[in-house]
């Protein structure tokens, strides 16, 4: 018999070798990059570069036009309603200019109360206008300026240039940096032209 327990050949515990070598593919690494991959990492890193810095440009000028449309609700806001106060004003300046010079003069204590009593009201609407941003301004003796004023009617007035504001019908209101209400003026026309310049430095009225 043989026995179980015996020695066994070691020739079973060795692997039998391969018939034919395995030859094994080139490994390539799976993050090593394409041909043209730096190029491409590049440009895509300066668009994204570039649409940020788009859009933070965009957003500076968003915060920009948002404040100065805040400042603007807050100086302009109050036109509508000025314009309307302003012809309060109005009534009132005329109320006071129907009065003639010599009736204030005469007036009893009763006209002259009444009188006082209108002129501080004008003038304290004027200031409630002003502490809101509007202002009154009278172009009496400037440039006739088509921005600020309006003419109503020329003035045969030799003793002034032309184009001089010599009369004020009714005054003009500013709120803010606009012309709340252009001013209503009578310009002088005819007046006195600037002697011409002499050629050459030469006397020429001899």
């Amino acid at each position: 018999m043989t026995d179980s327990n015996g020695p066994k050949d070691n020739n079973q515990d060795q692997p039998q070798a391969a018939a034919d070598p395995v030859v094994s593919k080139p490994y390539i690494m799976p993050d090593d990059p394409e041909e043209g991959a730096n190029e491409a990492l590049v440009k895509e890193a300066a668009e994204a570069r570039d649409k940020m810095l788009r859009t933070l440009a965009e957003m500076e000028n968003l915060r920009r036009r948002t404040q100065k449309e805040v400042a603007d609700a807050r100086t302009y806001g109050v036109s509508a309603f000025a314009r309307d106060v302003l012809e309060i004003a109005d009534n009132l300046q005329r109320a006071l200019d129907a009065v003639p010079a010599e009736a204030r003069a005469n007036a009893d204590a009763g006209l002259k109360g009444l009188i006082e009593g209108v002129e501080l009201t004008e003038r304290s609407l004027i200031n409630a206008l002003e502490k809101n941003g509007v202002r009154k301004f009278d172009p009496q003796g400037e440039k006739f300026d088509p921005n600020f004023q309006q003419a109503m009617y020329e003035v045969p007035d030799p003793s002034v240039p032309a184009g001089t504001v010599v009369q004020v019908v009714q005054a003009g209101f500013m709120i803010g940096e606009r012309v709340l209400r252009p001013a209503l003026v009578g310009v002088s026309k005819g007046g006195a032209k600037p002697a011409p310049a002499a050629a050459n430095g030469t006397d020429t009225s001899a």
